[in-house]
């Protein structure tokens, strides 16, 4: 690992540089004497190095008695000396006074955590050992080494335990059968596309001493469709399973719906209506209800009403109000009529109850507190488990007590050196569009900026765009928060018309308008900051993945004379393309452009970067995984090789071996974080013209060796 104080080679602002020259000690002389002023040691600020190393919480599970909180662990591996891949993901647990324990840690990657029924062990689901696909066990929290509870050929998905911990369904798929394996080793390895994903079944098992017993078979049910999702019902009787028609990403997103299954046969007994898209769906205690999170209709872009209905099926009633301006991400039951839930408001959450017949709503926890991300509710104890975050810190674990005017206590800190780090100042803003429009955001003051000085401006654009950035930590290997604040940029977060947290009418005002109104919003934002005085218009920047990343590629293109900068991710640059290419076709009509291209073929052109190319003057580097599926890479290629063919702008572009849409492996997060950065130091504060240079010194930017005198001082 990284010490606590890695060096890395980056651009000084000015007032920094003033700093450093003051530490060296100035000298004068004066009538044939010798002054020596004392020297002021610059800041500790944030570098991608240290973002390399940050750990957070991914997960909490609050033990049945409320008394001990599981939780699971990002730590990531240390580009450059660790095998690279993704972050480990540790067991831990704590305590309601902040002890915590190390319960599964090392080289492993635990998921899943939940505490079986009667609160002595917490099972999780990890590849351990001589596993060829990740199995389910289980460890006692009094002590003692983890159980396997079930293996399966494929691997577990998902799963859940009845309420007297005598049976257990899990997800998983069959294997594949040994003709086409021998087939794929003797060279026929042809791909059919879309038609070999195996669908995902439902398997059930009786447990002995809480595990399957080696001798026993679990049972599958044979089901149409696939399954993502599953719960017991406390009956014992029934299941809860999302289904989907097909494996395929898209029919996840569009076409799933929460079946009733018999628990004994897997026979269906009823379906929740819903029109749209659907979160995760949980019995009442009494199992006579069913809850969960559903879009208000099939065009809604997001999940976000919380909707109650009958555990047999039918049709399901929105418990709070359908034209709140709100997106709920996480509820609860709290006892057999009420409801805890945790919404999105803008730029904050909100943890509220709610009966089940949609009275009586009120908010236990304010917008004051920590962003909530996610949570876990102990009915014996009426307390919760928090997974939240603030601007000065990653995500970590709280507690709170469901009570009126309750504050959430934080027992974690995986992050003590983040103490002696200066971030920047953090705060919502809100502006008015050229519409009237209001846009709201989070803006990263630059560090040390000084005293009336207009400072570069980076935008950092979300993607679906159903999301949304809160007031919390917002800085990893993409987003340049605090690393960007660090080299004196103000830094902000545009919560674009399209965006959730603000309720459904809001998080429709994008569609059908492609760049329209939602990327005006970016350009008014630039408005606002230059005339408050902040910014220097001519120096500013944007990045963003996904739908970001097709804001970066429509900011240098179309709207390239507002910016002398763009990083481009995983984006879009042709509309027709990548209607064409995409896994989420249907998504992509249903929620974002609500029409088809070979019936409007004019709009489509004109809605992508590339129909402006020739107007491009903004520097642009593109960045994209070679196994993205979702934005297929060749809409990077295109628009690079288009910019490289008119030759009037620089541009760059880098693949990603392995990676996706988006990248998961230490070294690929560290090399683009460098090559982000760079850029728009680059062309925003730099030297400008060509681009920097291809090579990325990695270790330097880890602190192995600091870069020799002469040498270029700025990092990728």
């Amino acid at each position: 690992m990284a010490d606590n104080s890695p060096r890395t080679n980056w651009v000084w602002g000015a007032a920094t540089l003033a700093a450093i020259i003051v530490g060296l000690g100035v000298f004068t002389s004066e009538m044939g004497s010798t002054s020596c002023q004392v020297a002021e040691t610059p800041p500790r600020v944030m570098t991608p190095a240290d973002v390399a190393r940050l750990q957070q919480v991914g997960q909490v599970a609050i033990s049945p008695d409320g008394k001990l909180i599981a939780y699971m662990l990002y730590v990531q591996r240390t580009p450059g000396e660790e095998d690279n891949g993704s972050a480990w993901r540790e067991l831990h647990v704590v305590d309601t006074e902040g002890t915590s324990r190390p319960f599964v840690t090392g080289k492993v990657q635990v998921g899943k955590l939940k505490w079986t029924p009667d609160g002595k062990r917490i099972a999780y689901v990890a590849k351990r050992f001589d596993d060829k696909h990740p199995s389910l066990y289980a460890i006692a929290v009094d002590g003692g080494e983890s159980r396997k509870v079930v293996r399966h050929e494929t691997g577990i998905s998902d799963y859940a335990f009845s309420a007297d911990g005598k049976r257990l369904a899990f997800l998983g798929k069959s294997k594949i059968d040994d003709t086409i394996k021998k087939a794929k080793k003797k060279g026929f390895n042809a791909k059919v596309y879309e038609e070999e994903p195996r669908a995902t079944g439902v398997w059930t098992a009786t447990l002995k001493s809480g595990v399957v017993a080696k001798d026993t078979k679990p049972a599958r049910f044979l089901l149409d469709g696939s399954a993502s999702t599953i719960a017991f019902n406390p009956d014992g009787r029934s299941l809860a399973v999302s289904i989907a028609p097909t494996p395929l990403i898209d029919d996840h997103y569009m076409k799933r719906k929460v079946h009733i299954l018999s628990a004994d046969t897997g026979a269906i007994q009823g379906k929740l209506e819903t029109p749209g898209k659907i979160g995760r769906a949980a019995y009442s205690p009494n199992g006579k209800q069913i809850a969960m999170i559903a879009g208000a209709d099939p065009n809604d872009p997001a999940a976000g009403r919380l909707m109650v209905g009958s555990s047999e099926g039918g049709a399901l009633k929105a418990v709070l109000p359908v034209d709140a301006k709100e997106h709920v991400h996480g509820f609860g039951w709290l006892d057999d009529e009420t409801l805890v839930f945790l919404s999105d408001r803008e730029m904050q959450t909100v943890i509220g109850t709610v009966k089940a017949d949609g009275s009586n709503a009120k908010v236990l926890v304010g917008p004051k507190s920590p962003v909530v991300w996610q949570f876990s509710v102990s009915r014996a104890s009426g307390t919760a488990a928090l997974l939240a975050d603030t601007p000065s810190f990653p995500a970590e674990v709280f507690s709170l007590s469901l009570k009126a005017n309750s504050e959430a206590k934080r027992l974690t800190t995986h992050n003590e050196w983040l103490a002696d780090v200066t971030l920047g100042k953090q705060e919502a803003v809100t502006y008015k569009a050229r519409d009237g429009l209001e846009i709201g955001g989070v803006l990263v003051h630059p560090v040390n900026a000084e005293e009336g000085a207009r400072v570069p401006l980076v935008l950092v654009v979300h993607g679906g765009p159903e999301s949304h950035v809160r007031n919390g930590w917002v800085t990893n290997y993409s987003r340049p928060g605090q690393t960007g604040a660090a080299r004196g940029w103000a830094v902000f977060y545009p919560n674009y018309r399209g965006s959730t947290g603000r309720g459904v009418e809001f998080s429709k005002k994008g569609q059908s308008d492609y760049a329209g109104g939602e990327f005006n919003d970016l350009v008014d934002a630039i408005t606002h900051f230059d005339n408050s005085g902040l910014i220097d218009k001519t120096k500013v920047g944007i990045t963003g993945g996904s739908y970001g990343g097709f804001a970066s590629a429509w900011a240098a293109t179309k709207l390239t004379e507002h910016f002398a900068a763009s990083v481009m991710f995983v984006g879009i640059s042709d509309h027709i393309s990548k209607a064409g290419t995409t896994d989420i076709p249907n998504e992509m009509y249903m929620v974002h452009a609500r029409r088809w291209p070979w019936k409007h073929w004019d709009w489509f052109r004109e809605r992508s970067p590339i129909h402006y190319i020739e107007q491009a003057r903004t520097p642009i580097l593109i960045m994209h995984g070679e196994n993205d599926t979702r934005v297929h890479p060749s809409q990077s290629m295109e628009l690079y090789r288009y910019i490289k063919l008119i030759g009037k702008t620089p541009t760059r572009l880098v693949l990603y071996p392995g990676e996706g849409h988006g990248n998961r492996k230490a070294a690929a997060r560290l090399d683009y974080s460098l090559r982000q950065l760079r850029w728009l130091e680059h062309y925003l504060v730099g030297a400008g013209g060509d681009p920097p240079a291809h090579a990325v010194d990695h270790a330097a930017a880890m602190g192995d060796k600091a870069p020799a005198d002469g040498e270029d001082k700025k990092s990728e």
